[in-house]
């Protein structure tokens, strides 16, 4: 019999799927993580199990799963690559785990299975019409979750904005506007002038997910939620909160640029993540924003750190303000 409280993360190395096994822990949950390599079948590390397995092993993702009451999917292939490839086999993996184990599968959702016919407000409910492979992608992962949830799994999907956070791993933030590691000297903004964008606060879409969890027992079969997080109205709000914070630390402000888009071009046939961000332009060229009213009439309140706050524990964590230490990039 599955325990109440006991998950296995799939994606635990990443940036989303790290924060909720982070989360989860702090809980009181007893948190599996599944990693590729290592030289231990299983070690005790950071107040979790971690088990040498891949998600691409059906055999593996049954072992960790047993006696698991939440199975997190929150795994991608590296890079953006292969995705075609790997995504759909991932997660037919992660559903015959939880058919088996009888469990709940979260799967943090994006907004890339939507097209412009469900654009600029995106609801739950909202045609799913993409036009980029990804989002096909995204779309039939979400369908044969659905299809899982006739079986005896039961799924909570939370939709979510583009990702920042002090371990984002791949996002926009930390790979076209920002350098980790570097001081911000520039700030390369990619949305068109005056068009709003929708980003999460990872830490704040981790504990959505834990209190949507600990209401599990209210909810249907297949949940599906949209996290408002913060709305960048004009497009230039989250750049110019970066601005403050580097101000405020440094005594200099950072001068915000536009992304160079044609570069970018030039270079996507050869470079695999500027491919990907290419096929996502469409995103920052219309405002495109998520309702969260399902999310707050569920929970009471959407959980939410103050812009600032949200974004200097970013830049702390990615290493780009002078003077961080190590202790306070653990703590980011």
């Amino acid at each position: 019999m599955a325990n109440d409280k006991t998950a296995l993360v799939l994606g635990a190395s990443g940036g989303i799927g790290g924060e909720i096994a982070r989360q989860l822990r702090d809980g009181g949950w007893t948190v599996r993580a599944l990693q590729r390599g290592g030289d231990a079948a299983m070690q005790q590390r950071d107040g979790m199990t971690w088990l040498r397995g891949d998600a691409m092993n059906r055999e593996d993702v049954m072992r960790a799963s047993e006696g698991c009451s939440v199975i997190v999917h929150a795994v991608n292939p590296p890079g953006y690559r292969r995705w075609a490839e790997l995504v759909l086999p991932m997660v037919d993996n992660t559903i015959a785990a939880a058919i088996a184990r009888r469990a709940t599968i979260v799967l943090p959702g994006t907004v890339y299975n939507f097209g412009p016919d469900a654009f600029p407000l995106l609801r739950e409910e909202s045609p799913q019409h993409p036009q980029t492979r990804k989002g096909a992608i995204r779309v039939q992962m979400e369908k044969r979750l659905e299809a899982a949830s006739w079986q005896g799994a039961r799924v909570v999907i939370v939709r979510a904005g583009d990702f920042f956070g002090p371990k984002t791993g791949n996002s926009w933030l930390a790979q076209g506007m920002l350098k980790p590691g570097q001081p911000v000297c520039s700030i390369a903004n990619p949305a068109d002038p005056g068009v709003g964008h929708q980003w999460a606060y990872l830490p704040d879409v981790a504990r959505t997910v834990v209190e949507l969890l600990a209401k599990r027992d209210e909810l249907g079969p297949f949940e599906r939620f949209h996290f408002g997080g913060h709305w960048d109205a004009d497009g230039r709000q989250l750049a110019e909160a970066i601005q403050r914070i580097i101000a405020r630390r440094t005594g200099r402000t950072p001068r915000i640029t536009g992304t160079p888009w044609w570069m970018l071009r030039l270079a996507s046939p050869f470079v695999t993540t500027l491919r990907e961000l290419m096929e996502m332009r469409y995103l920052w060229r219309q405002p495109v924003r998520m309702a969260n009213d399902r999310l707050v009439t569920v929970l009471g309140r959407e959980p939410h750190t103050p812009l600032d706050e949200a974004m200097e524990a970013t830049l702390l964590g990615l290493g780009c303000l002078p003077g961080t230490t190590e202790r306070e990039l653990a703590l980011g």
